[in-house]
C-alpha cells in the first residue's frame, strides 16, 4: 500500500496592505521591571521568586503617564503604528482583566493602563497592536521550564509538579479575547514566543494550543496581522527578525515574505537605566532605510520609566528622527526594494517612478549609477529640492588630468561639496516612463 504525504494547512491571512505602505512603527515594552530598571528579564536573570518580585508590584504607580504624548512622540517621529506589551513573561497585565488580579489596578496605579494607550493611538491616527506573552512566570499553573525564574530553585519545583498547563492555556487564550473585544479594531496580534526543544520542558504549538489560538484570533479579527512566534509554519502575516538587519529580503521556502526588524535604542527593551549602549539617530535612520531597501519594516522599541514617562535621551532619539523623517519620508512610505543594485555605502528604495539613493557616506562630487544613464529624468536633492547635475560621459573617453572616464550605461551625478546636514542624505531620482 502506498501513502501520500499530508498536505500541509493553509491559513487565512491578515490584511498587511498598510504595513507595507506606512514601514516605520514604535514597540513599547512597559510593565512591573521598569522598576528594577535591570532589563525586562530582570525577573528570570537574577532567579526573583514571586514573593520578592512583589515589591514591584506593591510599588507600580507611574504617575507620570500621558499616553497622548507617547502617541504625539510616535507621530512626531513619522511612526505609523504602535506595539505595546499587554503582559510580558512576568506576567503582569497592563489592562483591567477579568481572569486575574495580577494587573495594574491593583497597584498603586488603580486603573486600566490599556485604555488610554488606545484612544491616544486612535486620536493621533496611529495603528495599534497589541504585543502579548505567551510565557507567563507569575501564573500558578505555567509550568516550570528551563526558562522560568524559578528553574533552579529545588524547593519551588518539588512544590509545583502539579501545574496543569490547560488551565494556563485557557487563560492564555480567555485573555487573549478579552484584548480583542474590549478596546475596539486592533491592527496587530504580537505573540512572544515559543521554544520547543530549546531548553528543559520548552513550549510550542502543541502547548499553547496555537491552532486553536490562531482560530480564536481570525475568528475575533480576520483582518488582524499576527507575526510568528505561535510555531505554526505557514500562518503568520509577517516575520519579525530581532536585534540584527537581514542581508536580504526575507524569503520562506524561495518566496519574499512580510517582515519587520524589531530593533531596541540600547539593547534593552524595558527601562534599563544604567545601559548606555545607546544607538545613534543616525544609525537608526540607517536601519530604517535598510530595511526598506530590502522590502522591510522598522519597529523601534521604547522602555518607559516606572513612572510612565519616555526617557529624556529616547525623546531626543525620536524627535532627530522625526526631523529627518519630515523632509525624506516620500523615501520610506509606500516604498520598497529596487531590483537595481547600488554603489557602494549606498542603498536604494523606489516607489513608483521614483527611485532615492540614500547615501551613507558622503563622496566628493561625485556617485556613479551603473545602469542608468537614459533612464532618469531628473534628480534632485530630497532635502530642499536643490537640483543634481547628471552627467553622462562618452564611454569612449580616457580618463586624462581632471576629465573623468566615460562608462557605457552609467549615469553620474554631481554633488556638492558640503554634505547636506542631515543626517542620512537622500538624492530622489525621477525615472523615465
Amino acid at each position: 500500500m502506498t501513502t501520500t504525504a499530508q498536505a500541509p494547512p493553509t491559513y487565512a491571512h491578515g490584511d498587511t496592505g498598510w504595513f507595507t505602505r506606512d514601514r516605520f512603527g514604535l514597540f513599547i515594552h512597559w510593565g512591573l521591571y521598569a522598576l528594577p530598571a535591570r532589563h525586562e528579564w530582570v525577573k528570570q536573570r537574577e532567579r526573583i521568586r514571586d514573593e520578592d518580585y512583589q515589591q514591584y508590584f506593591d510599588h507600580f504607580d507611574p504617575d507620570l503617564y500621558d499616553p497622548a504624548r507617547w502617541a504625539r512622540d510616535a507621530k512626531a517621529a513619522g511612526m505609523k503604528y504602535v506595539v505595546l506589551t499587554t503582559k510580558h513573561h512576568e506576567g503582569f497585565c497592563l489592562w483591567d482583566s477579568a481572569l486575574t488580579d495580577y494587573k495594574a489596578p491593583n497597584t498603586p496605579a488603580g486603573r486600566d493602563l490599556l485604555r488610554p494607550f488606545v484612544d491616544a493611538c486612535r486620536a493621533e491616527g496611529l495603528k495599534i497592536g497589541f504585543y502579548h506573552s505567551l510565557i507567563d512566570w507569575h501564573h500558578p499553573d505555567f509550568p516550570v521550564d528551563g526558562l522560568h525564574a524559578q528553574r533552579d530553585d529545588e524547593e519551588f519545583k518539588a512544590a509545583n509538579q502539579g501545574r496543569d498547563m490547560r488551565k494556563y492555556v485557557e487563560y492564555l487564550h480567555g485573555q487573549t479575547r478579552e484584548l480583542l473585544t474590549h478596546y475596539g479594531p486592533i491592527d496587530i496580534i504580537w505573540f512572544d514566543f515559543s521554544y520547543p526543544g530549546r531548553v528543559w520542558g520548552g513550549k510550542g504549538r502543541d502547548d499553547w494550543q496555537s491552532e486553536k489560538l490562531l482560530a480564536l484570533v481570525r475568528e475575533l479579527a480576520p483582518d488582524i496581522i499576527i507575526n510568528d512566534r505561535l510555531d505554526l509554519p505557514g500562518a503568520a502575516d509577517i516575520r519579525t527578525p530581532e536585534q540584527y538587519q537581514p542581508r536580504a529580503w526575507l524569503t520562506v521556502d524561495g518566496q519574499r515574505v512580510t517582515w519587520e526588524a524589531c530593533q531596541t535604542l540600547n539593547g534593552s527593551w524595558g527601562y534599563d537605566r544604567d545601559n548606555l549602549d545607546w544607538k545613534s539617530p543616525e544609525l537608526l535612520v540607517r536601519m530604517l532605510i535598510d530595511s526598506v531597501s530590502k522590502g522591510g519594516n522598522l519597529l523601534l522599541n521604547v522602555g518607559p520609566t516606572g513612572r510612565g514617562e519616555f526617557d529624556p535621551r529616547a525623546r531626543a532619539t525620536l524627535a532627530a528622527i522625526g526631523a529627518w523623517m519630515r523632509l525624506h519620508n516620500r523615501s520610506i512610505y509606500g516604498a520598497t526594494a529596487s531590483e537595481l543594485t547600488p554603489p557602494p555605502d549606498c542603498r536604494f528604495t523606489r516607489r513608483g517612478d521614483r527611485l532615492y539613493l540614500h547615501l551613507f557616506a558622503w563622496p566628493f562630487r561625485h556617485v556613479h549609477l551603473d545602469g542608468l544613464a537614459d533612464r532618469v529624468a531628473y534628480a534632485q536633492l530630497l532635502n530642499d529640492a536643490s537640483e543634481i547635475k547628471l552627467i553622462v560621459n562618452d564611454p569612449k573617453r580616457q580618463a586624462q588630468n581632471t576629465t573623468m572616464p566615460g562608462t557605457a550605461g552609467t549615469l553620474t551625478l554631481q554633488l556638492p561639496v558640503q554634505r547636506p546636514d542631515v543626517l542620512v542624505p537622500v538624492i530622489e531620482l525621477f525615472l523615465k516612463e
